[in-house]
């Protein structure tokens, strides 16, 4: 066996250490490029993921929603920066000098589970043609994701989106995880700012066709609540402190006999972006076991509930029920993703 010189030791021990440090770096910087649908895919992948503001995958690169102006009726994609932030600016040269609005919201996951302007439903008609729910101005909620401007979602009453056909949602009592980062500003009591599982035929069909994360004011709590919307009846209710910029609201279900809901500043700047959780709690008796549809709505209730009001930037759908710490880890990186900006009450 050859026998090593001191100085050639020393040499071999620094391109070691320099080996170690360059894979940690590269460790690191993997872990950073990480977004909510990468962080839950061992487990529960998502089946839905929803934003106008960044891609949910690293890998994602292609549109995130379409606008269309009112003048003439064209429209166009809004794609991603090479950081994965929407690009604002191709919305802003498109839709210069007139008004637009978000006519599709593309899902990023495999399914292609897209969301468009809600169809009438058993409780309201919306006034768009053949009685649809209008789309929402395209500008209306200007934010910061990252130091980058982009445009999150400003749902007024009868705006709304749904897709009664999607693929691979939870149904019939199968578990399923549900988040969205909103805002504790622009809300009402009305129903239903909802974001989840819904009926597939845009009615009310009583306990446990829906399954969606919910967030709306409480004159009661003098602050808004958020509960998961089951139909019939929003449970687990977390107390959001007022005037929260951003916020994530979340909610996992077994289906079966429990769920948890969970809530944090999606700024990271209550409770050190840490979660508040209801743990694990029973489901009420007529929830036992679920039925869900698998339809997914945004901004409405399951029957087309047009009158609520509320902020949404990002959302995803999973297939299976995630634990408390891949929530935190989604959380994690929500607070990475830098919200930022100044929203009108």
């Amino acid at each position: 066996m050859a026998h090593l010189s001191p100085s050639r030791c020393l040499k071999l021990l620094a391109l070691a250490s320099f080996a170690l440090a360059l894979g940690a770096h590269s460790a690191a910087a993997q872990k950073l490029t990480e977004h909510p649908c990468d962080l839950l895919a061992a487990k529960t992948p998502c089946v839905a993921a929803i934003s106008t503001t960044r891609a949910l995958y690293r890998s994602y690169a292609g549109s995130l929603y379409q606008v269309t102006r009112l003048h003439d009726g064209k429209a166009a994609d809004v794609g991603v920066l090479p950081d994965g932030v929407a690009d604002a600016a191709a919305q802003d040269t498109f839709c210069r000098d007139t008004t637009c609005v978000i006519t599709r919201l593309y899902d990023q996951s495999p399914n292609h589970n897209d969301l468009t302007p809600a169809p009438p439903g058993g409780y309201a008609h919306g006034t768009g043609p053949e009685g649809y729910d209008v789309p929402a101005v395209a500008t209306a909620l200007p934010a910061m994701v990252g130091g980058h401007r982009v445009y999150g979602i400003a749902i007024e009453p009868g705006q709304g989106y749904r897709n009664n056909q999607p693929k691979k949602t939870a149904v019939h009592g199968e578990p399923e995880g549900v988040y969205m980062v909103t805002s504790a500003l622009h809300l009402n009591e009305r129903c239903c700012f909802d974001f989840g599982n819904a009926e597939v035929d845009s009615k009310d069909n009583k306990y446990g066709h829906m399954d969606a994360i919910n967030i709306m004011y409480r004159a009661k709590l003098n602050a808004p609540d958020v509960g998961l919307d089951m139909e019939d009846g929003i449970p687990g209710g977390l107390a959001v402190p007022a005037g929260t910029m951003f916020v994530t609201d979340m909610g996992a279900n077994d289906g079966q006999h429990t769920y948890a809901m969970y809530q944090g500043d999606a700024q990271g700047r209550l409770n050190g972006g840490k979660l508040s959780s209801t743990g694990k709690v029973p489901l009420l008796d007529h929830y036992q076991p679920m039925k869900q549809e698998g339809a997914i709505i945004l901004g409405i209730g399951g029957d087309n509930s047009n009158s609520a009001t509320g902020y949404f930037f990002e959302g995803v759908m999973t297939q299976g029920e995630p634990d408390a710490a891949a929530m935190q880890r989604v959380q994690d990186n929500v607070v990475a993703a830098k919200y930022a900006g100044t929203l009108r009450p």
